[in-house]
Order: C-alpha cells, then structure tokens, then sequence
C-alpha cells in the first residue's frame, strides 16, 4: 500500500534531477541530488518547528494539568519532552542513507523509514502515518466547530449573562467547515498556497497567547481563589476513584497529541543547506524547538491550571473559563477555526496524493481517473476539472464530517490520537532505524535500554489510549446525537 506512494513521490524526484546536472558536474545552484539549492539554517527550522507544533494541542493543556497535579503533570510534560527530542535526533541521522554525513537523501518519513527498514515495516508506517492524519482531519473539524460554536456562546452570555443556558447546537457549524473544506479540497496545487500555511501559523500563535495571557489576567485578578493540589483532582470531592484513573490516563495521551510531530521533522530538514551537515544542524534545530515549545506548553497547562483549579474545563479557550473581554475570546476562537481550516488541507493532502497515486496507477488508463476538462473561471481562469478528484476528495470531507458529529468529544478524541499516533511515528521508528543504521548487536546494552525505552513507551501509549477510550464510552452514556449540548 504504502510503497506504491512511494515509488510515484521517488520517480518525480528522480526525474527532476538530471535538470541540474551537466557533464557529471554539480552546478552551484543545485545540490547533489539536482534539486534547487537549499538555504534553510538552524534559524528557521527551529521556526519551522514551533510553527508546526504550537497549535490545538496547547488547549488542552490546563485540563490535562488539572488531572495530573502540580507534580505528575509538569514531569509527564518534560519527559514527553525529553523522549521527543532524543527520538528526533536518531531520526535526524536518518535523513540520508545509508550514513547520516552522505548518501542519498530521503524526502519523507515513509522514504526513511523504507530505504532503512523496507518490507512489511514501510506498510506499517504507512497505516499509522495516514491512520495518524485521518485522525487529526477528525479532530480539527470537531475543534474547528467547538470554537465557532463558542464565538456564539459568548456573545449569548454577553448580552444574557453568565448564568443564561446559551444551548446552541455544534453541527451546523461542523456542516459550514466541511463545506469549506470541500471548495478547498479541489484547488490544484495547494502547494502554492503558502499564504494559507502562513496565516495559519500566525493564527495558532495568536490564540495560544490570548489564552496565556487571559490565563495571567485571571490568577492575577483581585479575589482569584481556587482549589489545587499536588495530585491533581480530589478523588471524593472532584472526581470518582475510578474517574480519577482514567482521567489520568487521557490526560497522558492530550499531551502525547501535543508532541505528535515526528512526521513533519524530515520535510524541515530537507530545507537545510549543507554544509554543515544537515543532521548536526537539525539535531540543534530540533532543540530549540523542543526547548521552546515545552517552554510554552509548560507555561499553557500550568498557569492555566492555576487560573480554573481543579475545575479547569476541557478546551481553556471554549469551556468558558473566561467570559469577559467577550470580544477577545471571539477573537480567540476565530483564530482557532482560520487556523484549524488551513490545517485541516495541510493533513489531508498525503491522504488525497495517495489514494490518487494509487488510483492512477491501478487504473491507469481509465478517463474517470485520468481526464481532465477546462472549465474558465471569470478573475480565476482556467480551472482543470477531474471528476474522480472532486468526487473523492468531497466523499473524504463528508466522511470525516460525519464521523466528528457522531463522535463531537474534544480531549477524549485528542487523547485517543495522541496515544495511537506517538509510540509508533515518534518512537518506535526512529529507534528500529537507529539500530539498523548503526548496526547496533542483538542483546548488547545499548540495544536492550533502547528496547526497554521502546517498550515502556508503548505501555503508556496503551494505557492513554485504553484511558480515552473509557472517556469516550463515558461521554457516550450522556451524549444525545444530533441535539445541542450544553457543555463541549
């Protein structure tokens, strides 16, 4: 399954480089593989790096804190931390095979990990690299909806107060971002739209720092007093013993989603110019970036905790911690849906190239697949139609609409991501190539500690997963499909 992308990504590239070569010598704008010379330094792949991750994850944060306590919760973050970016740096002298200093580049994750693994393990990688993207497609259109949703509650409490019900359904909201979904879905080159990318960024930024800094505002308030402690929720005021248990579980797997980024790590170093060589620079780009964003999230979970206690809501920025300034939480949560929008297309387009690569080499000569029809666009100009594109791409919109409406809970979906999608994509790979790539001996120490790190991170990825799905199953028991809820 995975290996046909593959092949179709490889022969582009391949067919791309003899354009820069001339009489088997490298011209000074190209680099050795005949691509357009890279100019990417530690700089920007560190800002490469926070832009990626510092986003949805971060809201929430304060809940996972609330659940796990001022010590479980600040240690949990830095050893995700410290897994993540130990993992990155093994993954860094994957880049290029079969040495990490020379060899042929790799341009993707799924290319790493078939020229270092190959066979069975490359489908594996595949089914949790797309399972992985599927899943946060999910995720961002329930979260996109909860904050549109929010824009509408807080201009209800505004004008009601804050003890009005202010009910409002999130499904019509669920309906208008998959139908903007599906317009962008059929833009041919969504490459080129590297504004969206941008404002995407900036918006993620922007919401993360209002709630930090509403955060801020709320501990520092006159008369600010609420309940924390050292383990988190008070088991027999707060919560069940049973809840406590699996509350903790899920709140292990929010963070996992929040440091679920290993994927993205090839494509940044695959910007960096050489030399010096690209895996000592993205070793240090990987870093400042980890560095940074544990800094952030840090901040985030625990002054959020400390703002909302023990009752700290699921989403800080829609659970309506805050009510007031009402006009910078609509802010807020509009950055969340521009943001989540543009995101939405940057997840979902591995999953269209290759179910449409796939296609086309199946049914290569079918013109359902294969043609295409000009339609002029007044202003926009031609526009190159293919049926089966927009049939699909539309199919894939509504699909993973439907799915958020029958399954709308924020952090047990973000739990249940995060567990399924760190063991394999952040740590199990990066090792198995590690291993391979070095040649490291059978049952020789440092083979066994790498293999007890593996194993003892696949344990708590079980174990988060196992915690949202108990949440899931507990939100099921109150959920009425279809009808608005009064709490997200």
């Amino acid at each position: 399954m995975a290996s046909e992308f593959e092949k179709n990504t490889t022969n582009m590239y391949v067919e791309q480089s003899p354009k820069g070569l001339e009489n088997g010598q490298v011209q000074k704008n190209v680099d050795d593989d005949g691509r357009e010379k890279r100019t990417g330094t530690v700089l920007t792949a560190s800002a490469h790096i926070i832009t990626a991750v510092i986003g949805s994850g971060v809201l929430s944060l304060a809940w996972a804190m609330a659940q796990l306590g001022w010590v479980a919760g600040p240690v949990i973050l830095f050893l995700f931390s410290f897994i993540t970016y130990f993992t990155s740096t093994l993954l860094a002298d994957c880049y290029r095979f079969p040495g990490p200093g020379s060899g042929k580049r790799n341009y993707s994750y799924m290319e790493v990990v078939r020229s270092h693994l190959g066979g069975f393990k490359v489908q594996l990688c595949g089914i949790a690299q797309y399972g992985n993207l599927v899943g946060i497609t999910i995720g961002y259109t329930i979260t996109a909806s909860i904050s549109m949703k929010a824009v509408v509650r807080s201009n209800c409490f505004h004008k009601e107060g804050h003890q009005a019900s202010c009910t409002v359904s999130n499904y019509p909201y669920m309906v208008i971002f998959a139908i903007i979904q599906i317009i962008l879905s059929q833009i041919q080159n969504f490459h080129k739209l590297s504004w969206l990318s941008i404002l995407a960024a900036v918006m993620s930024f922007a919401y993360s720092l209002i709630g930090l800094g509403l955060s801020i505002a709320k501990v520092a308030g006159a008369g600010h007093h609420v309940k924390t402690s050292l383990t988190g929720t008070i088991v027999g005021v707060d919560v069940s013993g049973t809840q406590k248990v699996w509350r903790c579980l899920q709140s292990i797997g929010d963070i996992a989603f929040a440091y679920a980024f290993a994927t993205i790590l090839i494509e940044i170093q695959d910007t960096l110019r050489s030399p010096p060589a690209e895996n000592k620079v993205m070793k240090r780009a990987s870093l400042v970036g980890v560095f940074t964003t544990t800094l952030f999230y840090v901040l985030c979970g625990t002054i959020g905790y400390a703002a909302f206690g023990n009752n700290a809501p699921g989403n800080f920025l829609t659970g309506f911690g805050f009510y007031e300034p009402f006009w910078l939480i609509d802010f807020a949560n509009v950055c969340i849906a521009i943001h989540l929008i543009g995101a939405y297309q940057v997840f979902c387009q591995p999953i269209y190239g290759f179910v449409e690569g796939r296609c086309s080499v199946k049914w290569p000569d079918n013109k359902f697949i294969k043609s295409q029809h000009d339609i002029n666009i007044p202003w926009f100009g031609v526009y190159n139609l293919n049926y089966f594109r927009m049939l699909w791409r539309t199919i894939y919109v509504i699909i993973t609409a439907i799915i958020a409406m029958i399954f709308p809970f924020f952090n047990a979906i973000l739990g249940l991501i995060g567990a399924a999608s760190f063991y394999p994509l952040t740590v199990y790979f990066p090792i198995e190539m590690h291993i391979a790539q070095r040649k490291i001996p059978k049952y020789s120490f440092k083979w066994i500690w790498l293999h007890i790190l593996s194993w003892a991170c696949l344990i708590v990825s079980l174990v988060a997963a196992v915690g949202s799905i108990e949440g899931l199953t507990q939100d099921l028991k109150t959920y009425k499909p279809f009808k608005p809820q009064d709490h997200d």
